[in-house]
Parts: C-alpha cells; sequence; structure tokens
C-alpha cells in the first residue's frame, strides 16, 4: 500500500521505521549531514527534541523522555519513536486536538501526521546521506509532498524552516526536486 493510502499511524510506523534502519545501521555519529552545522547525531537530536515541546505546547500530550542523544542516539531516537507510535496508535488520539498559533487546530494524529511524519520523512535522507547509507525515499510520496508544499513556498522560507530552494537540473525526479525545494543540495556529499 502507497505512503500516501496510509493513516496517521500505519505511515509514521513504515516512515519511522525505514528512519530507524538508518539509525540502526549508522556507524559515525560524528559525521557531517546535510544540514549546516549539523552532525549525524543532530539530525536524531532535532526529531527527538522538537515534537514534545509541540505537543505539550498545544495538547494533553506529554511524552516521556528520550534519553541522552549524546550518549545513545539509537537508544533515544527507539524510546521517542515508540513513544510517538503508542499516541498515534492510541483509539482515543484522532479525539483529541493540537492548538497551535501558528497553525491552527487540528485533529491531533493528523497533526503528527502532517508535521512530525512528514519532518522524519525527509531527516532520513540527511540521515542517509550523513552515514553512507540508502538515501533513496518514496517517490510517490516525495512528488505528493512537493506538490503540496510548492504553492506554500513563500509562507515556508518565511517560517525559517527551510532554507533557500537548491536549482536542480529541469529534468530531476521527484526527490530530487524535493530535496532541493526544502533547501538541500541533493548533490551533498560528506567531505
Amino acid at each position: 500500500m502507497a505512503l500516501s493510502d496510509l493513516g496517521p499511524a500505519d505511515r509514521h510506523r513504515r516512515i519511522a521505521g525505514a528512519f530507524t534502519d538508518r539509525v540502526r545501521a549508522a556507524k559515525n555519529w560524528d559525521a557531517d549531514a546535510p544540514v549546516a552545522g549539523w552532525k549525524a547525531r543532530d539530525v536524531v537530536r532535532h526529531l527527538v527534541e522538537w515534537l514534545p515541546a509541540l505537543l505539550a505546547g498545544g495538547s494533553d500530550v506529554r511524552l516521556p523522555a528520550a534519553g541522552d542523544v549524546d550518549a545513545d542516539p539509537a537508544a533515544a531516537w527507539q524510546a521517542h519513536c515508540d513513544a510517538v507510535q503508542a499516541v498515534l496508535d492510541d483509539p482515543a488520539t484522532p479525539g483529541r486536538t493540537l492548538s497551535n498559533p501558528h497553525i491552527g487546530e487540528l485533529p491531533l494524529d493528523q497533526a503528527i501526521d502532517r508535521f512530525y511524519t512528514t519532518d522524519v520523512f525527509l531527516h532520513t535522507w540527511d540521515l542517509a546521506r550523513a552515514t553512507g547509507q540508502d538515501d533513496r525515499l518514496d517517490p510517490e510520496f516525495c512528488a505528493m509532498l512537493l506538490g503540496g508544499m510548492e504553492p506554500l513556498d513563500e509562507m515556508l522560507r518565511a517560517s525559517g524552516q527551510y532554507g533557500p530552494r537548491v536549482p536542480v537540473p529541469a529534468d530531476a525526479d521527484a526527490q530530487t526536486r524535493l530535496i532541493g525545494f526544502i533547501g538541500r543540495d541533493p548533490f551533498w556529499t560528506p567531505a
């Protein structure tokens, strides 16, 4: 089944599973990452740290502390990933709400899906590139995300969450165009 056809819990399970595979196979957590100033461990740190604050500030969900990313990035990721999956698997979650001044009010599962799970998907490329692993992302999901993000280009750039768009060849595939859109050089390799 295509990623776009899945509900929030199953989509997170698949996307987080692909990220988890990269986490488990990572050998050098101090390797440079495609995000300026980040190391491989910082990709994990980012994902582990931002969602708990968003949820605590706009819902009744309090995720447990994931652990020390510096001491054990894989353990911190797994604890965090499991906690997010438990929230999404809870049958009460779709009836809960996330309220945020920047995104408004959304059903909790949809908010996690739209903002967090998508972020995990995109950062899978970062971690894979940093650690020399398979960086291929689901092409259909890349195309769908890009199609949804392009009309919001100005707003997304203004949010500070994305760097300047990186130009790519006109005939580039959906993944290359998406990576360039979010401000990464799709041809980046570690020094």
